[in-house]
């Protein structure tokens, strides 16, 4: 017997568009992932994958992003951008989905800015969850859920493993890209202060806080910005090469499983 095989994708802006790439690995080898978790970018993609999005597609539409297609900037209150334009974009290509209707099983991550908890949001509308996951403090208005004022869940939980857990994963591969982050990128605006201010306490994060992951995927983004749409075709090679450089190790964990449940 097989073990059920979990994907917990983490945090890390534009970094996080090598999730891409480690999932076009695992297709390719032909690994099946029963269940999906994400935080931030984490959250979007796997929110698109598990929705049924074909990669190819979604690399290719990486690959002409731009910021200004997903920022509706407004009055500063409690965020620079209201999220509007982000939010229809999310629903437009998760096919208004509901997480009962999703190919893959799906959870997403986020954080009550007023209560300091994590919130696991694995019902409901696919694109609240992710707009909610990916409402990075300062920059994107909070998102109000179900009485809850939610921000980025990396605040919390970069790499969302026990989640992925609970949905009934045996087996949990983590994908951390906020890891070995290289700084010296110009502060030109406000938004260049909040993302690096972000990414220097993702990577202290990483430092101090292990993730549980049974294995751990490691693309070597760290010299990629956060705000770096335009290297999406870098990131999505990055994260393909690091995932196929485990998948032996990925099989072994998965023969292990298997062996160790047979001889109980």
């Amino acid at each position: 017997m097989k073990p059920t095989l979990g994907l917990a994708l983490g945090a890390g802006s534009a970094r996080g568009l090598a999730h891409i790439g480690v999932l076009k690995a695992f297709e390719e080898e032909e690994i099946k992932i029963d269940y999906i978790g994400g935080t931030s970018m984490g959250s979007i993609i796997g929110g698109f994958y598990s929705a049924g999005q074909e990669l190819d597609k979604l690399e290719k539409l990486a690959t002409h992003l731009k910021w200004e297609h997903l920022t509706d900037i407004t009055v500063p209150r409690k965020g620079l951008i209201a999220g509007n334009k982000i939010r229809d974009f999310f629903d437009l290509l998760t096919q208004n989905k509901d997480f009962s209707d999703l190919q893959i099983p799906f959870v997403a991550l986020a954080a009550d800015i007023e209560t300091g908890e994590e919130v696991i949001i694995d019902k409901g509308l696919v694109a609240d969850a992710m707009r909610a996951s990916m409402s990075v403090p300062g920059i994107y208005i909070p998102y109000e859920l179900e009485g809850k004022k939610l921000v980025d869940g990396a605040v919390i939980n970069r790499v969302p493993v026990s989640p992925v857990r609970e949905l009934g994963a045996d087996l949990v591969i983590g994908v951390e890209v906020s890891h070995n982050l290289i700084h010296g990128s110009k502060v030109n605006n406000i938004f260049d202060v909040i993302m690096n201010s972000i990414d220097i306490m993702q990577q202290e994060l990483a430092k101090h806080k292990n993730t549980g992951a049974d294995l751990l995927i490691i693309p070597k983004v760290g010299n990629i910005p956060s705000t770096g749409l335009d290297h999406a075709e870098r990131s999505i090679d990055l994260g393909y090469k690091a995932a196929k450089e485990l998948i032996p190790k990925i099989r072994k964990l998965i023969e292990e499983w298997d062996n160790n449940e047979k001889d109980k």
